[in-house]
């Protein structure tokens, strides 16, 4: 559905998209993760076809991207960061308006519009003023605004960002239910790494390159190993203890925690326990996370 072949964008000197190369399969939800200017925005608007390459080739539902814009436009539905609803219409007014900009024709609208208010429980708020929604309300009329025209394609940036933990929750309900029910394909950016996890495939990128590309469970098992978790009376005096007697594959300290990657963690614990001389007091023990192999590859977290 999306193919991307040596894909690049420069600024006079600056590199912001070097020989990028992947696809996305039909049906597919691949997120795409990095830092602030990874290069991620920038990849982006080239596949929305917001901005030209400076080389390589980009086709999306078969269309190019630099030759084919209105037909690659017919293909994607897009959910930016940022609202971008009319708060001053009703939902009704804001799905008809969108229909004439993407040619529905007027005999369809209404049972279009019936359809997607349905996928995302909004019908019995068709004719209530957008200002008077909910944020996650808002978010679900822009998910149904953006199906009105059947896309192959969409592009979900930050779908979440703002949202409270139970709102984002039922965002996702209808997002994953649009996947099983529609065979929709989605492209998804997001700096919320437990919500990446419902990717099938997950591509990161930092400094303009393609770093890694793969399933999240695949991603995470590179790693191997267990992280612990440890707090000491000092961090610096125990990290040099452990620096110096113990056998770790990783150590690192991140936010008042030594984090330890080790092989076997029920072999480290309980030798770990009886030798160290800082006073311990806190310890866990857990699998690798997206964030960890985030900072395995790009050596910062992605909140960063």
């Amino acid at each position: 559905m999306i193919d991307v072949q040596g894909l690049q964008k420069s600024y006079k000197d600056f590199q912001a998209v070097n020989n990028s190369n992947f696809h996305v399969e039909e049906g597919e939800i691949f997120g795409f993760l990095g830092p602030n200017g990874a290069g991620k925005s920038t990849t982006i608007n080239i596949l929305s076809t917001m901005l030209q390459p400076t080389s390589g080739s980009v086709t999306i539902n078969g269309y190019d991207v630099t030759k084919h814009q209105n037909r690659v436009r017919e293909s994607i539905g897009i959910i930016f960061q940022q609202n971008t609803l009319d708060e001053k219409l009703t939902a009704k007014e804001n799905l008809k308006l969108h229909c004439k900009f993407y040619g529905v024709p007027r005999s369809k609208r209404k049972a279009r519009i019936n359809e997607v208010l349905e996928i995302v429980d909004l019908t019995d708020s068709i004719n209530l003023l957008v200002e008077k929604f909910s944020g996650g309300m808002q978010r679900r009329l822009e998910i149904a605004r953006g199906l009105l025209h059947y896309p192959k394609v969409l592009f979900l940036d930050e779908p979440t960002v703002g949202l409270d933990p139970q709102t984002r929750a039922h965002v996702w309900e209808y997002i994953l239910k649009l996947k099983e029910n529609e065979n929709i394909t989605m492209f998804l950016t997001t700096h919320y790494l437990d919500e990446a996890e419902i990717s099938d495939r997950i591509a990161i990128m930092d400094h303009g390159d393609i770093i890694a590309i793969d399933t999240p469970r695949n991603l995470k098992q590179q790693l191997g190993g267990d992280i612990v978790e440890i707090k000491t009376t000092d961090n610096e005096a125990a990290m040099k203890e452990i620096e110096s007697d113990f056998d770790v594959v990783d150590l690192s300290l991140q936010d008042g925690f030594i984090n330890c990657k080790v092989e076997n963690s029920d072999a480290f614990v309980s030798s770990f326990i009886k030798t160290l001389q800082t006073p311990l007091t806190g310890l866990d023990i857990r699998k690798p996370t997206l964030n960890d192999v985030f900072l395995s590859f790009t050596g910062r977290e992605i909140r960063d």
